[in-house]
């Protein structure tokens, strides 16, 4: 066999078997379908009763944004952090990354945003629980938090709104720890999550990939470090500036408290 003809049969193969994978996941008979998005939901909403059993939560997560330039790059942004929660409504948690380096708290009553890089600091009322807190600030401040579906009282709730498609994927391995591998589809967004396996069934890492944007930018937060049922002390949960720090009445004052940096103009869906 010629070289030409050797590449070309090297390239039919890729293409072949690429196929094939494309087939094995969109296939499949609709009893079988119809079993594994009973099962898919049911992990989910598994998941998220056991979430809402616990009443203390720490982990540390990582996360990834990506950002697609007008001449169509894809750039992805980085980030670390750690996450306290105790239902019913206490969070401190903080992220820092290459644009930020952000404290969040709330002890029910009052969520403060600190920015540590530059010592300044805002406070707003926001009395009751976490699900508040989060409805709160999506809806009058403007300030959506990414994944905190996962944070909800409700996790399956929040989750399966607006689902129209479902994939039970399998198994899949997540910083060492065995995990149920699902796949889901809304209008404007698909989104995946993987959740450990056996009897601490938290998520592992959870995507979001926006449709409606032009390459599909994606979200994604992977969770380690899980821990339950640690004893809380509500003095936590309560804020102490540091020396020297400078309230603002305005959040917009804080400088680059998102993942998406302050210089970061956003443009266009498709």
């Amino acid at each position: 066999m010629s070289t030409k003809a050797r590449k070309t049969a090297q390239v039919m193969a890729v293409t072949l078997t690429s196929a094939m994978l494309t087939l094995t996941i969109s296939s499949g008979t609709p009893s079988g379908a119809a079993a594994g998005e009973v099962e898919a939901k049911a992990l989910v909403k598994t998941m998220s009763d056991y979430m809402a059993k616990q009443k203390s939560v720490s982990f540390a997560y990582d996360t990834s944004l990506e950002v697609v330039t007008k001449e169509h790059q894809k750039l992805l942004l980085a980030s670390s952090g750690t996450m306290d929660m105790g239902r019913p409504d206490k969070i401190r948690a903080t992220r820092s990354g290459g644009f930020a380096n952000v404290e969040i708290t709330f002890d029910g009553k009052t969520l403060t945003l600190l920015g540590k890089d530059n010592n300044l600091y805002a406070q707003f009322e926001v009395p009751g629980t976490i699900d508040h807190l989060i409805e709160e600030l999506r809806a009058k401040h403007n300030l959506p938090v990414p994944g905190a579906d996962l944070l909800q009282s409700n996790v399956y709730e929040e989750l399966m709104r607006d689902v129209v498609d479902v994939k039970d994927l399998g198994s899949g391995v997540i910083g060492g720890t065995e995990c149920d591998h699902l796949a889901f589809r809304t209008k404007e967004v698909d989104w995946q999550i993987w959740i450990a396996q056996g009897e601490h069934p938290y998520p592992c890492r959870y995507i979001i990939t926006s449709t409606q944007v032009d390459q599909g930018p994606q979200y994604s937060v992977q969770i380690s470090d899980w821990k339950t049922g640690a004893e809380l002390n509500p003095k936590d949960f309560s804020f102490k500036a540091p020396t020297d720090a400078k309230r603002v009445d305005d959040p917009k004052q804080l400088i680059d408290i998102d993942e998406l940096p302050d210089n970061f103009v956003v443009g266009d869906t498709k």
